[in-house]
Parts: structure tokens; sequence; C-alpha cells
């Protein structure tokens, strides 16, 4: 299920499909088939067009993002934190020496913050490589190489290195803390992917606090005109990965909702 689910989000990624579209398009104005050739590009240069003037991260992404709210302060005690892996750039950071984030860093640098504010809580960073070759790096040492230059005493944290996506970090996270049912613990990771990420982990056992970061979209509605390609492509494509993976995850029985709400109690 990992290859293949890796293989089917490689696949509804806008990056991959729209030049292939275009160069089928193009193909075809050389052949008998040009008038099929012109339907397509003009149907790809109209889509590509309202993706670049449309708001595209607030449709796809601002439901995700508001689902859970942001924690300004937690006043109960804290017991254990989570903070889940894949903002890292594995093969950057052995090649180069310095620990290398890539977009979602704030996973990282309020873990450590939070880490600060509760040094009795028990702490632990789960994530190996998403990739399907080259599982031989890990995140977990970028992560740990990340967390020493912040001045964090990587003694205090558990790195479990072995999970590939959110379902074997909440398992295998799981399994390596065995949390107390009396055990209050933060799941720290992206806002848009929290929904997906609560709903596993209370599959698996947990019972966490939302902590969301790395937002992408504002709390209201807001838009104004503009022309950006680049954004409107990626926020189609981190939109379509988040939404796909909660439908997926739902009818694979990985999670008990399709859309994981927010628990009644405040942190």
């Amino acid at each position: 299920m990992f290859v293949l689910s890796k293989i089917f989000l490689f696949a509804i990624n806008p990056g991959i499909w729209v030049p292939l579209i275009l160069l089928v398009g193009t193909t075809l104005l050389w052949t008998r088939r040009r008038s099929l050739g012109r339907s397509i590009l003009t149907a790809m240069t109209v889509f590509l067009t309202l993706i670049s003037v449309l708001p595209m991260g607030q449709i796809m992404l601002g439901p995700l993002e508001n689902r859970f709210p942001v924690v300004e302060k937690i006043d109960r005690p804290v017991h254990g934190i989570i903070v889940l892996g894949g903002t890292i750039s594995q093969h950057l950071t052995a090649d180069r020496g310095q620990p290398a984030l890539t977009d979602g860093a704030e996973r990282l640098t309020e873990f450590v913050k939070l880490a600060r504010d509760h040094p009795a809580a028990k702490l632990i960073f789960t994530g190996g490589s998403g990739k399907i070759f080259g599982q031989e790096l890990k995140g977990t040492d970028t992560a740990r190489l990340f967390f020493k230059n912040m001045g964090l005493d990587t003694g205090r944290v558990t790195f479990e290195s072995e999970s590939r996506n959110t379902l074997e970090n909440a398992q295998f996270g799981y399994r390596l803390m065995k949390p107390a049912l009396r055990e209050r613990w933060v799941l720290v990771t992206s806002a848009s992917h929290m929904p997906r990420a609560i709903g596993v982990f209370r599959k698996a056992g947990w019972k966490p606090v939302a902590y969301p970061v790395d937002f992408h979209t504002l709390k209201g509605y807001a838009w104004g005109p503009g022309f950006n390609l680049r954004g409107g492509l990626n926020a189609l494509s981190h939109g379509l990965y988040e939404w796909f993976g909660l439908l997926s995850y739902r009818i694979l029985g990985r999670t008990d909702n399709l859309f994981p709400a927010p628990q009644s109690s405040a942190p």
C-alpha cells in the first residue's frame, strides 16, 4: 500500500500531468488530429489561467487549516509532545553537513519551543523516510542535528526512524512511547495535515491535543486581483494531496472519520 500510494500521489500531481497534457496537445497540432490538439491546448490555457487568478490556496487548503484552532497557550500539564517528520531533506543534509529543512519547518521550531516550555514532558520525533528508494537516509538524522544546533538536549528526545507515512508515525510512535490513558500529549504538524494526522493518531490509541503550525491561508476569505501560476499549481497539488489522503485513509479504515473534528474540551 505504501508503494501504491506513492504512485497514485505522483499521478495526481498537477506538476506531472499538466506538462504531459500540453505536450500531447502540441504534438497533435502536427498530425491530422490538429483540431483535437487545439481543443486540448485551449482547455489547458483556460485551466491554467483560472488557477493563476482564483484563490486556489484558500479554496483547497482553507477548510483543512481552519479545522483545528491555533493553540495559544496550554495551561494544563503536558506529559508528552509529538512532532511529525516530512519537512526535512535528509539527502541535502548528508551532502552539505547542515540541517536542510523544507516547507513546513515550523513543525520543528515550534517543537523546540514547546520542549522548552514543558521541560518535564516526554518528547518524540517520528519520521524516517517517505521515499520508495533511498531508505538508508533517515529524517531523524537531520532532526537530531537541527535540535542540537537549536540548543535542545537531544537526550530528551526519542527518535523513531522507521515510519514512512502518517499511519506508521502513529503506530510506531505509540509502540515506542506506550502512552497511558491519563497522559496528555500534544501533536505538532502542519495545519493542512492535521485532520488526517489526528484521525490516524486517534485510531492508533492516542488522544492528542492538536497543535497546528505551518499555515498557508488566512483565517477569513481574502482574495484580490493577481496572477500567480506557480502559487496556484502548488496550492492545487498540496490540496489534492491532503484531500485524497483523507479520503483514502477513511476508505482503508485508517481513520474513523472522513474529516476528524476537534475534541469538545479545550486545551
